[in-house]
């Protein structure tokens, strides 16, 4: 299995376009992978997670394979990692898209939790379910579903409530992987369901916002990333190769990518940085 991080940034970006503070100081006079879009990630090429307004950059900038995607996973309605608008792209008339020789009219097959799912319908007044540009489905929390040859599971987050924030294990042909972004230390609820199914997870991909601010509620930090993994290993849910990365990060987490890699490399830890890619 593979993924690969198209964006790697919270909500503000690194550096964040108004902010003068010294995290985003550095980030600029360093560039390179110091510079963070908002979160995006594509999985062996074909299941998207999370649609960010820094979306059609990704295309750009890192060659992301749009117009053949469509499977989608939202993890909630929050403007950085959904930006709805944006759906009407697909329309047609605004799309003229041709794939392996013949018109490709299939929807992009959006999976969300109940209040995502509204959200996304409410900010659609043209409807665009009606002309197949996108299709709507509601993800049960702890219900395993099968897509595009994937077993993905919507895992309850701790964040914004109202959004019904999920993140999601997704395995295909005997690997799996845990992206969880935009929560703290996982709800006691998400532990009884990982400590009765003891998935064996290849890859996991923990929130890490906080950085060396201890972030534990709503998002992560570095300590709450190690204490994940220890409990994770306690319930047997890893092997000895299980890779473990740091993701998801904003500057008030004060460190940039250059800074966070030795910490995290003393530690075990990957950091992920816009255009990474991971194989399984």
């Amino acid at each position: 299995m593979k993924i690969k991080y198209y964006g790697t940034a919270a909500a503000e970006g690194v550096p964040g376009m108004f902010c003068t503070c010294p995290t985003c100081q550095r980030a600029r006079e360093a560039g390179g992978r110091n510079l963070r879009t908002r979160s995006q990630a594509l999985v062996n090429d074909t299941l998207l997670i999370d649609f960010p307004p820094d979306t059609y950059w990704h295309v750009l900038q890192q060659g992301l394979p749009l117009p053949g995607i469509t499977t989608l996973l939202v993890t909630h309605a929050h403007s950085d990692h959904l930006y709805p608008l944006d759906f009407e792209m697909r329309r047609a008339g605004f799309a003229h898209v041709e794939q392996n020789g013949r018109q490709h009219t299939e929807p992009l097959h959006i999976y969300a939790s109940a209040a995502t799912v509204r959200y996304i319908a409410n900010a659609d007044p043209i409807n665009l379910t009606v002309d197949e540009a996108i299709d709507l489905h509601v993800v049960t929390p702890f219900t395993p579903f099968a897509v595009d040859g994937f077993n993905v599971t919507g895992l309850k987050a701790d964040h914004d409530a109202k959004t019904e924030p999920l993140f999601y294990m997704i395995e295909k042909d005997g690997k799996a992987l845990l992206y969880a972004n935009d929560t703290g230390y996982f709800p006691e609820e998400t532990w009884e369901y990982l400590a009765s199914t003891k998935p064996r997870l290849d890859f996991v991909s923990l929130d890490c916002t906080g950085i060396v601010e201890n972030y534990r509620q709503h998002h992560m930090g570095v300590q709450a990333n190690y204490d994940t993994r220890e409990r994770l290993q306690a319930l047997r849910c890893t092997h000895e190769s299980t890779q473990f990365c740091h993701h998801h990060f904003s500057h008030n987490g004060r460190l940039v990518y250059d800074e966070q890699v030795p910490l995290a490399e003393k530690n075990g830890f990957l950091v992920s940085y816009d255009g990474m890619e991971a194989v399984f």
